[in-house]
């Protein structure tokens, strides 16, 4: 079985909240794709309840692409924690890690329950698992301690 270089990161040395470049990668066509590590809590020490983290997924795959060029996707860790970041490109961690504050502080300041894309049993496959409230307390909490463009020493953007 391949080698997973997620798998292979010292979870307990990391400190969160951070971007990471975890590889890019390039096509055979000249393309380059970069992977993020946007981790949001502490690993094994926390984890977003999935209501929140739901919520939080369906805005950052449009509050990322209005910030960050060629976003291709964002979806979330099964144990909660962050999101990885598909990218076109080599932005740099610290543009995402700018790019993730200001998503996050839009979800705590702005946005409001109409604002949330794909909320209905037309557009999602588990409608009914959403909560604004806590993706706004999470956003909130995380943006409190800073998100750093480093997962090994706290350089907060």
């Amino acid at each position: 079985m391949a080698e997973v270089e997620s798998f292979t990161l010292d979870h307990t040395a990391v400190k969160a909240p951070y971007v990471r470049l975890i590889a890019t990668e390039h096509g055979n066509q000249g393309d380059t794709i970069s992977n993020f590590d946007l981790r949001l809590v502490q690993p094994n020490k926390n984890a977003i309840p999935t209501a929140g983290l739901h919520t939080i997924e369906h805005l950052l795959a449009g509050l990322l692409r209005d910030r960050l060029a060629g976003v291709i996707d964002c979806s979330p860790f099964g144990c909660r924690t962050g999101f990885h970041l598909i990218t076109w490109g080599e932005p740099s961690t610290e543009d995402v890690a700018i790019a993730l504050k200001e998503s996050l502080a839009e979800i705590r300041d702005t946005i409001e329950w109409q604002d949330v894309q794909g909320t209905d049993k037309f557009s999602c496959g588990n409608y009914k698992d959403h909560s604004l409230f806590s993706a706004k307390e999470w956003s909130a909490e995380i943006l409190d301690q800073g998100i750093s463009s480093d997962p090994d020493v706290r350089q907060v953007v």
